[in-house]
């Protein structure tokens, strides 16, 4: 059995070296700034604070009008432990979330797969946008993402009209 004293002197060992802060702090800096340069160039979409997380995600929202009147978004989402950028299509809560995967059950989804409805998904649909960001090429990598993020909620909104 694990207990939380001998895991907690982990973290702080952990935290003695350094690294884990100056990471933390690295993403939160690139989330931040992603968020505003998004904001600059797309000033029609919505755009939620920035999500910190428990160091498990870190996200916002990224939402175009079309999908906000259906009570629908899209997040810009770092996953820490897999060290990648994904893009969800998500509900505003779980009742939209349900519905919203129920109309798109029978839909050719292409290279998408639909996420089941059960407790500690968020999701209707995932993306893969970056597997392997490097964080040294800053600017690069805001561009993959954004590039990949208008795709596939060019994608989502085609495939909602469908059904």
């Amino acid at each position: 059995m694990v207990f939380l004293n001998d895991q907690i002197q982990e973290y702080r060992l952990q935290l003695g070296k350094g690294h884990i802060q100056k990471a933390y702090k690295g993403i939160m800096a690139f989330m931040s700034r992603l968020k505003s340069d998004l904001e600059r160039a797309y000033p029609d979409y919505f755009t939620s604070a920035l999500y910190f997380g428990y160091m498990d995600m870190t996200y916002f929202a990224f939402t175009p009008s079309q999908l906000k009147e259906n009570k629908l978004k899209v997040a810009i989402v770092y996953l820490h432990e897999e060290g990648r950028f994904e893009a969800w299509l998500g509900g505003n809560n779980r009742k939209i979330q349900g519905e919203t995967i129920a109309r798109l059950e029978h839909q050719n989804l292409s290279k998408y797969n639909l996420s089941q409805v059960q407790p500690g998904v968020d999701s209707i649909i995932e993306s893969i946008l970056v597997e392997q960001p490097n964080f040294d090429q800053l600017e690069a990598l805001k561009a993959q993402i954004e590039d990949k993020t208008i795709a596939f909620i060019d994608d989502m909104i085609a495939i909602l009209a469908e059904c």
